[in-house]
């Protein structure tokens, strides 16, 4: 077995792998994987993904890219296919995750690096980033069946308006994003929450890539205060499959929570997915983030995998 540079390789060599990784996505998360398969094959071509590639026998069964921005390096995936005869899958995943962090780490100007690595259990993968001094966040990937009785959602307060998601609201919603995670862990998860130009570069990766699903204006909405006009909470949801929805971004303004709010923006998105039929809503949690959890858990969600987010700042 070989490990070598991502970019010696083009599409041809790779999908294969990313074929049988788009199975495995489905079939763990009901996840179309196949819009962020051909953004990576796309990638690759254009020699651009810097990452390795676990090769045996001429064969490429594994890989895990990653990407710059700025100070920041972020692990986007990992993968190893374990089929007959092949090294073992878990040794390989190791192998993989050591030299991206080792190059991420030793990468001239990056002072921190993230990652989360949804298909992958709590733990599985944790050694390497662990020896490295990296932080870890355990985090739920939670399902609602929307056939299923939701629980019952309080009534909006009447100074408070929902409405469907608008291009016009990119800014307002950027700035309740970096308020609402001010002092959050998920703002130590995600720097982007830190700043508003983060905020506007997070919300543009929701909206305008397919990494999280192609972005569901319909089933997205935000709540406004009647009186001040201004935007206090929202939540964005994609579609990963053509039947399931999942939630990309939930919050509300520190100083308008414990109203209801939260509740009405995903009773609002619940039922506009019921109305499409849409089998299922899936979102990711931080396991920490006690309050959500207990929420999503009273609207019946179930708690369907736990993953780990890693964070390491140099």
């Amino acid at each position: 077995m070989e490990i070598l540079d991502l970019r010696h390789f083009s599409s041809a060599d790779l999908r294969p792998l990313l074929d049988d990784e788009t199975q495995v996505w489905s079939r763990l998360l009901s996840w179309d994987y196949s819009g962020s398969a051909e953004m990576i094959l796309r990638y690759v071509d254009a020699k651009i993904l810097p990452g390795y590639a676990a090769i045996d026998r001429g064969r490429i069964f594994g890989y895990s890219f990653f990407v710059y921005e700025g100070s920041k390096g972020v692990i986007g995936d990992l993968y190893v296919t374990n089929g007959n005869r092949l090294p073992d899958a878990h040794k390989v995943e190791l192998q993989l995750l050591t030299h991206v962090i080792e190059t991420l780490q030793q990468s001239p100007g990056i002072h921190r690096v993230e990652a989360q690595l949804l298909a992958h259990e709590a733990n599985t993968v944790s050694r390497p980033f662990l020896e490295q001094a990296f932080q870890r966040h355990p985090r739920l990937f939670m399902v609602l069946t929307l056939g299923k009785a939701v629980a019952e959602v309080p009534p909006t307060h009447p100074e408070v308006e929902i409405r469907r998601w608008a291009e016009a609201d990119y800014q307002s919603a950027a700035a309740v994003i970096t308020a609402a995670y001010r002092g959050h862990v998920d703002a130590q998860i995600n720097d982007q929450y830190h700043t508003l130009s983060g905020s506007l570069r997070f919300l543009n990766n929701i909206v305008r890539f397919p990494g999280c699903g192609l972005f569901d204006a319909e089933s997205s909405f935000v709540a406004l205060d009647r009186k001040a006009k201004n935007l206090i909470g929202l939540i964005l949801c994609s579609r990963v499959r053509n039947d399931v929805g999942h939630v990309t971004q939930v919050c509300v303004l520190p100083e308008y929570r414990s109203r209801g709010i939260g509740e009405s923006l995903l009773a609002a998105t619940f039922g506009n997915l019921r109305k499409r039929n849409f089998s299922m809503l899936s979102l990711t949690v931080t396991e920490a983030n006690t309050r959500a959890v207990a929420l999503y858990r009273r609207l019946n969600f179930d708690t369907k995998r736990i993953f780990d987010a890693f964070v390491w700042e140099g």
